[in-house]
């Protein structure tokens, strides 16, 4: 083991320095040997590490929804050459090339933070053995085997016997208690980690392998943790289940401030967008100009949740620009809604329908547009009295009228003589 730390010096030392310079702070607080000094310290360094590594963490989301992206084309490409699996190779990195994804991007901070989870590992480890490792000397070292946290030293094990653990001023029920509260605790920051990423953070319109794979891992990663954790030392589960609660926490901001295009966080956040600019009338910040810039931009590509959004903006008579500012729309602007109508929004005037006229009212105009002046050329209508009705010559024949009696019809003038013919089958 010795072999292997000397190895591995380059970055144990740099490990133990920052442990012992974080020591000293909390030492003159909380006092030299005390567990706090000790175990906050290991906390700050987690920390130091986590935020050097916030660039990592950004590249790894634009490499996670790249991959999520690109797995359509990915399970085409697979069944196109399932036979072939070296054309199907061929095939998968000329779409990575073309797109710029890189699957091994999601993967960086994980690997980032290995050296620093191997250093820390040996450096608790040597203190355990009584061993002096990089910037730890002797009295560090008598100090950091006094640290206790909640009654477990930061070397000590689940699996160390008891006259070890008596060695270094503990009893195994303290540290087989304290050690499986932490690793239980790690594994359950672990799981509802990976449980917000699938169930808020992933596009549900797209049914993907890789979306099984999440929820395999999901599953999996906490169980790994439980059990590997019970061959770490109590300080090491300190840091682990540090980074875990960091990785939680800045999961959730990610998820809250700058979700996945297509799931149920986008919706949330969207909404919340929704009412912030409609109160404002304007959007606020540079992140949210971003998102609005991007929903733009994209056109009739937009997903419900964006498409909702604009059309909500507009019936709130705002347009969003495509800098990602918003105004307020003089202008008419018709919105889409949801099923393909269109909706005018305060500023359209709605078209004016024409009132529905009665009967009478349609008799009554018709009977006004149908009636003409009579000219000299027309004679006055002369009562029935019997006698045959004369007409000049030209004239429209009059049709013949039916009798008040309901007897035949009379034979008028410069008609044929004899029976009529019925007008419908209903008339005699």
């Amino acid at each position: 083991m010795d072999t292997i730390a000397s190895l591995f010096s380059f970055i144990t030392t740099p490990v133990s320095w920052v442990i012992v310079q974080f020591h000293s702070v909390y030492g003159a607080i909380f006092g030299p040997d005390t567990g706090w000094a000790w175990g906050l310290s290991i906390v700050s360094l987690v920390i130091l590490i986590r935020i050097c590594l916030i660039p990592l963490f950004v590249k790894q989301i634009k490499a996670t929804r790249g991959m999520q992206t690109l797995q359509p084309e990915m399970k085409k490409i697979q069944e196109r050459y399932k036979n072939d699996k070296q054309r199907q190779s061929e095939e998968m990195m000329k779409l990575y090339k073309e797109t710029g994804t890189n699957p091994l991007s999601s993967c960086l901070p994980i690997l980032a933070q290995s050296p620093f989870f191997f250093a820390l590992y040996h450096v608790l480890n040597s203190i355990a053995s009584n061993d002096t490792i990089g910037v730890i000397n002797d009295r560090l070292l008598e100090s950091a085997q006094k640290a206790h946290i909640f009654g477990a030293p930061l070397a000590a094990k689940f699996t160390d016997g008891s006259s070890k653990v008596e060695a270094l001023g503990s009893s195994l029920t303290d540290v087989r208690v304290v050690t499986a509260i932490m690793i239980v605790l790690m594994s359950a920051s672990q799981f509802f980690t990976q449980r917000q990423l699938m169930t808020k953070n992933v596009d549900t319109t797209v049914k993907t392998p890789f979306m099984q794979q999440q929820k395999m891992l999901m599953y999996v990663f906490p169980v790994m943790f439980a059990v590997f954790g019970i061959n770490f030392p109590v300080g090491v589960l300190v840091y682990w289940l540090t980074t875990n609660v960091w990785t939680m926490g800045q999961q959730m901001y990610v998820i809250r401030n700058n979700p996945t295009p297509g799931s149920k966080a986008q919706a949330a956040y969207l909404e919340r967008l929704h009412k912030s600019v409609t109160q404002n009338g304007k959007t606020r910040g540079r992140g949210e100009r971003a998102i609005v810039k991007a929903i733009v931009a994209k056109g009739r590509d937009r997903n419900e949740f964006e498409r909702k959004f604009i059309n909500g903006l507009n019936k709130a008579g705002l347009a969003a620009q495509t800098d990602g500012t918003v105004v307020k729309s003089d202008t008419a602007v018709a919105a889409q809604t949801e099923d393909g109508a269109t909706v005018g929004t305060a500023a359209t005037p709605k078209r004016q329908q024409p009132k529905r006229q009665s009967k009478s009212q349609r008799q009554s105009t018709k009977a006004a547009g149908e009636a003409e002046p009579k000219t000299s050329l027309t004679k006055p209508d002369e009562p029935q009295d019997g006698k045959q009705d004369t007409h000049p010559a030209g004239a429209a024949k009059k049709p013949a009228q039916k009798s008040g009696g309901g007897g035949r019809s009379k034979a008028q003038s410069g008609q044929r003589k004899g029976p009529q013919r019925p007008k419908s089958p209903s008339k005699k």
